[in-house]
């Protein structure tokens, strides 16, 4: 049995899954006992299917856990809070992508989204304390639309600045400032 006063830190990655070098990777890495939603091998566009998954691995977690999510990690872990109701200790709501505005291109369109459930994007109060951590040229998210989504979810908002999608396209590998804001949720 874990310890209450150490949660289990819990990645949700976005549509992109895992990638090497991507800070949810290299946290997962760095601090024991931190976890990672598996990625999909089927339906990976499929908000039901992205949600179960991680219903299931927080099934596999005994005591309190804080959710890491990035981007669409994001969007996965509001819709998951809206249908479920485990305890959650805290999240670190990173990034988010707004899928309620046209994604640039190699992202999947409005109409693929709604198809797979993603729309509308949910928002009600999360029923645990979180953080929003956005950024001011963020391309898959204005920085008005990420402070919107703060007050509606009761997310404390943490500017960042010009840092992008905050992924290694952005020049993203580490991000120490991770660890603060999960510190900040203990």
């Amino acid at each position: 049995m874990q310890n209450l006063s150490n949660p289990t830190i819990l990645c949700v990655p976005g549509l992109r899954d895992h990638v090497a070098e991507h800070w949810q990777t290299l946290l997962e890495a760095k601090l024991p006992g931190t976890r990672s939603v598996p990625p999909l091998q089927h339906d990976k566009l499929s908000l039901a299917a992205r949600v179960a998954a991680l219903d299931e691995t927080l099934a596999d977690i005994d005591g309190p856990v804080i959710l890491v999510a990035h981007s669409a990690g994001v969007l996965i872990t509001v819709h998951w809070a809206q249908r479920h109701h485990r305890p959650i200790h805290g999240a670190v709501l990173a990034t988010p992508a707004d899928l309620e505005s046209p994604m640039p291109a190699g992202y999947p369109n409005m109409d693929a989204l709604s198809d797979n459930g993603w729309l509308p994007v949910p928002r009600r109060r999360l029923p645990f304390p979180s953080v929003l951590a956005a950024s001011s040229t963020d391309p898959l998210c204005s920085a008005r639309c990420a402070a919107g989504l703060a007050d509606a979810w009761g997310s404390r908002l943490v500017e960042l600045g010009d840092v992008g999608h905050l992924n290694p396209a952005a020049g993203y590998g580490p991000w120490p400032l991770a660890e603060t804001l999960i510190d900040s949720l203990r």
